[in-house]
């Protein structure tokens, strides 16, 4: 089983060995440079469903079932993905992360570092309060 990787950077570590132990991915599919691109450049002034159909016939020309399609990135563009995703019954997830910041003074300046720890995968849930 594979795991689509629709995000804006690349897998960590922790990301990845939870992925394979949790999920039972053996496999991570990237989006190939120029979706990638696409992906991470939303263009807010071009109809959504029309601007993420690359990404669409990517996913359905290589998904399988028991696939694992992780999605995230700018909310209108994962809202999208991921409805799509759910209406054909795929496995659409998100990463969840611990964040820590810490704040260093250096003279008159306030440097904030900040710091993200994977958590875990969850999985997009249909709302139920209709």
């Amino acid at each position: 089983m594979k795991m689509f990787v629709i995000f804006s950077h690349k897998l960590t570590q922790s990301q990845i060995e939870d992925a394979k132990t949790n999920l039972k991915v053996d496999s991570f599919l990237y989006l190939p440079k120029e979706l990638q691109k696409l992906w991470s450049n939303i263009d807010v002034n071009e109809d959504i469903n029309r601007f993420l159909l690359p990404i669409k016939e990517f996913i359905l020309k290589n998904y399988e079932d028991g696939d694992v399609i992780l999605i995230q990135g700018e909310f209108g563009a994962t809202y999208n993905l991921v409805t799509f995703c759910k209406e054909r019954g795929f496995k659409a997830v998100y990463a969840t992360t611990l964040r820590d910041s810490k704040e260093v003074i250096k003279g008159d300046k306030i440097e904030k570092i900040s710091y993200f720890s994977h958590i875990s995968y969850e999985e997009y849930q249909e709302n139920d309060l209709h």
